[in-house]
């Protein structure tokens, strides 16, 4: 096999070696191998069945391509300094493996589908893997909150102590984000299952070959319809990017909670060592080192995103070379997103709570939406039960103590509706109970989210 450029008939002056380096993807795309090698051999055996190539060459190919994959799974593969991309370096290695056969193995075909079937091989085997990561967390995100069930906390708007929770309840707030982001990736992961490969350079393949029979051999559900739109369709890079955003953006804000609930301040949470770093000037120091960096790698993702999506608007129909920008980004969201993932994973799974201090900031005034509730159960509407509450509030305030402090004359001076029984308003597990429609924070409707959740996740 000659050495010469893939493209370089047409070509008789030398390129300037700056070109060739700014041109060159091989140092990034060689993370394609597999794929690039898997829709190497799928092409062989659909070219055998065309008569392009004898049975005989489809096996010299086919075994050829398996040697050049396990030199790449065993790091002995060399690239050449005229390895322009993972296209390139495995043609040449596979023309040095069987000889000229391996010149007709791109017969009727262009890097142009040959690109973009890799890149789909790699991003759908590659969010199969987030996907399980994805599932892990929720398992343990579940597993702690049934566990844990009957720890209360401050629920918080604002950054304001609102209304009692179950420390569960918070936990599954996040579970049900990362469900939403499960079930998003599947539908990405399906979007995408669809083959390029047969389009050629831009118009579709002259030899006719058998493109279902393509997809079936790849994995793929179907083929595109469009070989103008199978070259140069890079959506579900953008809707993986887009999906690494809001999944990372859904850590950032766990983690930025377990900053708040761990500092002294609050002290709900203490995070395990293995998820923590000490100061270099400050011995007393244990900090959140883990969530901060989670917190912070989302901003990362989101730049991939939107470097991306600004490469994208501007590129006229097929291939432009402006494509080549597309897997740098993915691969560093999609590294990213599976480190991130598992380290949520452990930094929830280890940390230690502190329900004495969680139950310790709860206060009485949280409770001034349940007297509020109290007197919409004796028929007053709420638009006055709510102004009424307020006055209790203030009247507490006045007199200096807490609203359970007060006498019931105070209570039935705002309203005659008050009666002896407003002094079993002043519990927070039954202020927590009496959130029992679907959705809420009592026990019951908690264990049916645990258990909805495990049904999805097919826990027994």
């Amino acid at each position: 096999m000659t050495s010469a450029k893939l493209w370089g008939g047409r070509f008789t002056g030398a390129t300037d070696p700056l070109m060739d380096a700014f041109n060159a993807s091989i140092h990034f795309d060689k993370r394609l191998f597999e794929a690039d090698v898997l829709g190497s051999q799928a092409y062989a055996k659909a070219l055998a069945r065309i008569g392009i190539i004898t049975s005989q060459e489809q096996d010299l190919l086919v075994n050829g391509l398996e040697t050049v994959l396990n030199e790449w799974q065993t790091n002995i593969f060399v690239i050449q300094p005229g390895d322009e991309d993972i296209h390139t370096a495995n043609e040449r290695r596979l023309g040095e493996l069987v000889g000229n056969v391996a010149g007709k193995l791109h017969t009727g075909r262009s890097r142009n589908d040959q690109v973009a079937t890799d890149f789909r091989i790699w991003a759908r085997d590659e969010s199969k893997k987030l996907l399980i990561y994805v599932k892990q967390l929720i398992s343990a995100t579940v597993e702690r909150a049934e566990k844990e069930i009957d720890v209360i906390m401050p629920g918080y708007t604002h950054l304001q102590r609102a209304q009692p929770i179950r420390w569960s309840h918070w936990l599954l707030c996040y579970a049900w984000s990362w469900q939403a982001d499960a079930q998003r990736l599947e539908e990405i992961i399906d979007r995408m299952n669809v083959l390029p490969l047969g389009s050629g350079a831009l118009a579709g393949n002259p030899f006719n070959i058998d493109r279902e029979l393509l997809a079936k051999e790849l994995g793929f559900k179907n083929v595109i319809q469009n070989s103008l739109y199978g070259v140069s369709d890079r959506d579900f890079v953008a809707e993986l990017l887009f999906w690494a955003s809001l999944t990372m953006i859904h850590i950032s804000r766990f983690s930025e909670d377990l900053i708040i609930y761990s500092s002294g301040e609050f002290g709900f949470v203490t995070l395990s060592d293995a998820y923590s770093t000490g100061s270099s000037l400050m011995p007393q120091k244990k900090n959140p080192d883990s969530c901060e960096l989670l917190r912070g790698k989302s901003g990362r993702v989101f730049g991939q995103m939107s470097g991306f999506f600004m490469t994208y608007k501007g590129i006229p129909s097929t291939y432009n070379k402006d494509l080549q920008e597309d897997k740098e980004p993915l691969f560093d969201a999609v590294d990213t997103l599976a480190g991130s993932l598992q380290i949520t994973t452990g930094v929830l799974s280890t940390l230690t709570i502190h329900p004495e201090n969680m139950k310790k900031s709860l206060s009485i005034d949280m409770l001034a939406t349940d007297v509020a509730e109290y007197l919409v159960r004796k028929g007053v509407p709420f638009r006055e039960t709510h102004h009424i509450a307020g006055a209790a509030v203030r009247t507490a305030e006045e007199h200096g103590c807490t609203m359970d402090k007060l006498e019931l004359s105070d209570f039935q001076q705002l309203h005659p509706a008050f009666s002896q029984d407003i002094t079993e308003i002043w519990n927070f597990e039954k202020s927590i109970e009496n959130r029992s429609s679907l959705g809420g924070t009592s026990r019951a409707t908690v264990l049916e989210q645990i258990h909805k959740l495990k049904e999805w996740l097919n826990i027994n």
